[in-house]
């Protein structure tokens, strides 16, 4: 929030956007969810890759992708537990995919079909499209979680998409 705020001082919200990868996604909705609770203006977009957007593993992919993504091949409840200290863990502040998205930025949504986090980003955009935000979703084929690291064609496109993303976001 802090950061945000300090953005906010020097940037006009058109020419902010907010994102983030795996955890990182999870702070930024969670972020914005908080922003909008106190009143903050919105940035231009959101840009959420590998969303870790529901810590309760609720998920499809949470069973089906175990053992498969090479990146995360397992749960990560003991750490959801920890980070949590204590508290709901679907609450929208740590699992922003059950928080009211009514009035959150167009999102960009990214993910793999061997992504751990697969059904976050599904469910993710499916619960925007509900709340009436605008959102895109980008699913590339055999990606794990994060993406392949490296210089593939499927990196270079994914970078390219956020590159048309952010600047359509910002016109």
């Amino acid at each position: 929030m802090a950061a945000y705020r300090y953005v906010l001082e020097r940037h006009a919200p058109s020419r902010i956007v907010v994102g983030g990868r795996s955890a990182g996604g999870n702070l930024a909705v969670a972020m914005l969810l908080r922003a909008k609770d106190e009143g903050l203006p919105m940035p231009a977009g959101m840009v959420l890759l590998s969303p870790e957007v529901d810590l309760t593993e609720s998920g499809d992919s949470f069973q089906v992708n175990q053992m498969v993504d090479v990146v995360l091949p397992g749960s990560l409840m003991r750490n959801n537990a920890l980070y949590a200290g204590g508290a709901d863990l679907s609450h929208p502040y740590l699992s922003p995919l059950f928080g009211d998205l009514k009035g959150l930025p167009p999102a960009f949504l990214q993910s793999g079909t061997r992504d751990l986090f697969l059904s976050n980003a599904v469910r993710m955009h499916r619960a925007l499209r509900q709340a009436d935000v605008d959102a895109e979703l980008h699913v590339f084929e055999g990606m794990p979680h994060g993406g392949f690291q490296g210089n593939t064609p499927e990196d270079d496109d994914l970078a390219a998409e956020i590159a048309r993303f952010i600047k359509a976001s910002w016109q």
